[in-house]
């Protein structure tokens, strides 16, 4: 059960991230992927879907990582990482990747298992704080995760990296939604699953940050706060 100690609120605005910190992005992409490989027959190419899914994982994150410093368009990320997953298993056909990919982006996003206690958490911090979404994810998706989840009625605003036009961790980033929500620094807060990306680039900007450490990575940097559940931050923000 959600509960706290009473303390004297510090923070107005608290940013989340929105992958792997409210919606479960892990999960909802096994499950898309899983129903792409059944439906497109990829059985015969890679034997296992375990062996579909680790080789789609790697070449995703490694495009991302294009994607993110602008080297890589978002239209070509969207097929590439299924082109060269097929390729790796002997199968070269562009069109079929590009199916896959307009598939993935279609239906990924309409799936909605949440982190535990992501909902309960929001209702808790509804009432008493200002929520905003800053996410390096694609429009189309981002704003459809929210909606279907039925998320968005908690957020002020949500800034992805296209409306911004900058990702995660560029100063910009979180530039970009404090301003937009004439928020002043030292009464914000971001929230967020991924060490460099979420928690060292709000750090360097200069706000706290909460690193929701799920699977409790060890790593040597001095942050504000670390959870290991999103029902731990009734510790860190009073509603009183």
């Amino acid at each position: 059960m959600l509960g706290f100690k009473e303390k004297k609120k510090k923070y107005s605005h608290i940013f989340f991230d929105l992958d792997r910190t409210l919606w479960d992005f892990d999960k909802n992409m096994q499950l898309t992927l899983e129903e792409l490989y059944n439906r497109h027959n990829l059985c015969p190419y890679f034997t296992s879907f375990d062996n579909f899914y680790v080789c789609f994982t790697k070449h995703n994150e490694r495009l991302w990582e294009e994607y993110r410093h602008g080297r890589l368009k978002k239209d070509i990320l969207r097929s590439k990482r299924f082109e060269l997953t097929l390729k790796e298993y002997g199968l070269k056909n562009k069109e079929l990747a590009k199916v896959i990919g307009e598939e993935y982006i279609t239906e990924s996003p309409i799936k909605t298992a949440l982190l535990p206690y992501a909902k309960e958490i929001l209702e808790y911090l509804y009432p008493k704080y200002k929520l905003y979404i800053i996410t390096n994810g694609f429009n189309e998706v981002q704003f459809t995760k929210l909606k279907l989840c039925g998320l968005e009625k908690y957020f002020s605003r949500v800034v992805t990296s296209e409306i911004s036009g900058y990702h995660k961790p560029h100063p910009m980033a979180f530039a970009y939604p404090l301003s937009s929500a004439n928020a002043l620094k030292e009464e914000s807060i971001m929230v967020g699953d991924d060490l460099e990306i979420d928690i060292i680039g709000a750090k360097d900007f200069g706000i706290d940050q909460v690193f929701l450490n799920v699977n409790k990575v060890e790593h040597k940097q001095t942050i504000t706060h670390e959870v290991a559940s999103l029902e731990e931050l009734v510790k860190i923000f009073p509603v009183n």
